[in-house]
C-alpha cells in the first residue's frame, strides 16, 4: 500500500553538495588539494562530481605513499553525502596519530 504525502524532496545539486561537502571536511580538520581531502600530509578522502552525482572515497587507512583506497562510493542524495560525512568523521577519529 503506498502513500502518497504530496511533496517530495528537492532536486539533489551535485555542485552545491560538492560545496558542503568541501565544508564538512575542512570543518572535520581536513585540508583540500586538487580534489583529495588530506590530515597532515596524508591523503583521507576524495571527492568530484561525476555523472549528476558526486563520487568519493576514503582510504583504507592513512599513508603518506599511495593510498589504498576503499570502494568508491556514489551520492546521489543529501541523505547519502550526510552518510559519507559521518562515516568519514567515526573513520577519522578511530586513525590515532600512530597510524599516520
Amino acid at each position: 500500500m503506498s502513500e502518497e504525502w504530496g511533496f517530495a524532496p528537492p532536486p539533489f545539486k551535485p555542485d552545491e553538495a560538492l560545496q558542503r561537502l568541501r565544508r564538512d571536511l575542512r570543518e572535520a580538520g581536513l585540508t583540500e588539494r586538487e580534489g583529495r581531502f588530506e590530515r597532515r600530509g596524508s591523503v583521507i578522502a576524495r571527492a568530484a562530481v561525476a555523472a549528476g552525482a558526486i563520487e568519493a572515497a576514503v582510504v583504507k587507512q592513512p599513508s603518506r605513499g599511495s593510498p589504498q583506497w576503499q570502494p568508491t562510493r556514489t551520492l546521489k542524495s543529501s541523505a547519502e553525502l550526510r552518510d559519507f560525512v559521518i562515516h568519514l568523521k567515526k573513520q577519522l577519529s578511530a586513525w590515532s596519530d600512530d597510524d599516520e
